[in-house]
């Protein structure tokens, strides 16, 4: 049993190590336009700054709350924060594109074992009647750190260098290994003494296949021999992966959890929600940035309402299960979250932030925040504690993988459309043809684009033009989020089971 005081320490150390990976999402957003900039990244090699770190988080956290259960949670989770501290050095170092995106990745790995420990650690800790209120407060305290770190690191981008971004992890790192390390008690799951190596190799492979492709088909073309064997070889190896992990005797993901009713509905809901979520925060901050003129402090503060109310909300949010059952939240806070998705797509360029994106942010943040807790305490309820670990995992793992793809997929659509409406935009302009060469050579760019010294009186309306371009495509992300955010509502609807009397 975990004396009340130990509680307390493991809840405050599970706090700090999910705030690093929050700040580092959403930090690196505000920071992308920057990077984008300083270091000559084209849209993909964008994508791929946050693809490479999601890409190794999202195919080893199962892997990560294996490792947990099987060495000890503690243990797991100290080694995470290690690495994903030492690697946020690293990306704040790189002095290419290429050296940004292997260190991304090496965080990525050092995600994968801090995530799923930070959950588990609280399941183990906590009993079931307090466990809800419990992931509420952990859920709530670590959006005050997403709140004020896109704030901070956005001042320290526009004022100093997009590294700070990076740099600003390493405070956390060096106070959260000491803390976690004298005062959070070790849990240990009985019975685990293997691990899945086939398993997490063919689920990295398969990921990395399918992601390649998606993203690098819009630059090298859907005919390219790269990607079409990229995605051959994923989509082989995500089907090997069902194949082998169906037939050993301890897989890496155990199908039988799906069984489960609540387990199955609750990560149907998130593969859905969190799809939409990633995908369409990925491209806001780009079009604050580069289309709506705003700086990064600016940026980073523009999410402020939505962890206001995740912050103040998820504690209360946290007892809805146990009030009214799972379904309800469940299928409300999406539905409101659809809403807020769609309040993006309204603002064209220019106008308040007050009158534009404000009202989105609060509606979605109202939906999210009545979902994330429930959700969360949902996963952990369906199964016993010393499965708490591969079930966080599974969690984390299906809202990370449900990102990774989305920002793809997301990406396709933002660039069908933003080529179509800027070539539209740009014939509508009547330009002489080498200067509207030299502007759509570079689409793959996007709202980066850089107009060329030939540009002269035809400069703001081609800015206008390409900011139009990019408004368009953005419209038709957040619409697509907006529907994943409903089928997220109506498979919580239907297969969540009835709140027990």
């Amino acid at each position: 049993m975990v004396s009340a005081p130990n509680r307390r320490w493991t809840l405050a150390a599970a706090i700090l190590g999910s705030s690093m990976v929050f700040v580092d999402g959403t930090v690196v957003n505000v920071a992308l336009p920057a990077i984008q900039r300083e270091l000559g990244a084209d849209a993909a090699q964008a994508q791929w700054v946050i693809e490479s770190y999601a890409l190794f988080l999202a195919s080893l956290l199962l892997v990560g709350g294996a490792l947990g259960d099987r060495f000890g949670r503690r243990r797991i989770f100290l080694a995470g924060v290690a690495l994903f501290t030492a690697a946020a050095l690293a990306c704040a170092l790189s002095r290419t594109i290429g050296q940004l995106i292997a260190a991304r990745a090496v965080q990525g790995i050092g995600g994968a074992l801090l995530v799923p420990g930070s959950l588990a650690l609280i399941s183990g800790a906590y009993p079931e009647k307090d466990r809800g209120r419990a992931i509420g407060t952990w859920s709530g305290a670590s959006g005050v750190a997403a709140a004020v770190g896109p704030v901070v690191g956005g001042f320290l981008i526009d004022h100093a260098s997009w590294a700070w971004a990076f740099y600003i992890n390493l405070p956390l790192g060096l106070l959260l290994f000491p803390l976690a390390r004298m005062k959070v008690k070790e849990v240990r799951a009985p019975g685990v003494n293997h691990l899945d190596a086939p398993g997490a190799a063919l689920a990295t492979v398969g990921l990395a296949g399918i992601v390649f492709a998606l993203i690098e088909a819009p630059v090298r073309g859907w005919t390219s021999t790269l990607v079409l064997v990229a995605g051959a070889t994923g989509a082989l190896a995500l089907v090997a992966f069902a194949v082998v992990e169906s037939r050993r005797a301890m897989p890496m993901l155990d199908f039988a959890l799906f069984r489960n009713r609540d387990f199955a509905g609750a990560n149907a809901l998130t593969l859905a929600l969190y799809a939409a979520l990633g995908g369409g925060l990925y491209f806001f901050p780009l079009d604050l940035i580069q289309v709506q003129g705003y700086g990064a402090t600016a940026a980073g503060a523009s999410l402020l309402p939505f962890v206001v109310l995740m912050f103040f909300l998820s504690p209360w949010a946290g007892t809805l299960v146990t009030r009214f059952g799972a379904r309800v939240p469940l299928v409300i806070g999406p539905c409101i979250a659809a809403a807020g998705f769609a309040l993006f797509a309204w603002p064209s360029i220019g106008g308040s932030y007050w009158t534009t994106f404000f009202p989105a942010v609060c509606v979605l943040g109202l939906g999210m925040a009545i979902t994330v807790a429930p959700l969360t305490t949902t996963v952990m309820n369906s199964v016993g504690s010393e499965r708490a670990g591969i079930a966080s995992g599974v969690n984390n793992a299906v809202s990370r993988v449900a990102s990774l793809l989305s920002v793809a997929v997301f990406g396709i659509v933002m660039s069908i459309a933003f080529n179509a409406t800027l070539a539209d935009g740009l014939a509508a302009l009547d330009l002489p043809q080498p200067l509207a060469d030299a502007v759509l050579q570079q689409r793959t760019r996007l709202s980066a684009i850089e107009l060329p010294q030939s540009a002269g009186p035809h400069a703001d309306a081609i800015r206008h033009a390409i900011g139009e371009a990019f408004v368009a495509g953005f419209r038709r992300v957040m619409f697509l989020c907006a529907a994943l955010a409903l089928i997220s509502a109506g498979a919580a609807g239907l297969m969540l089971a009835p709140r027990r009397s």
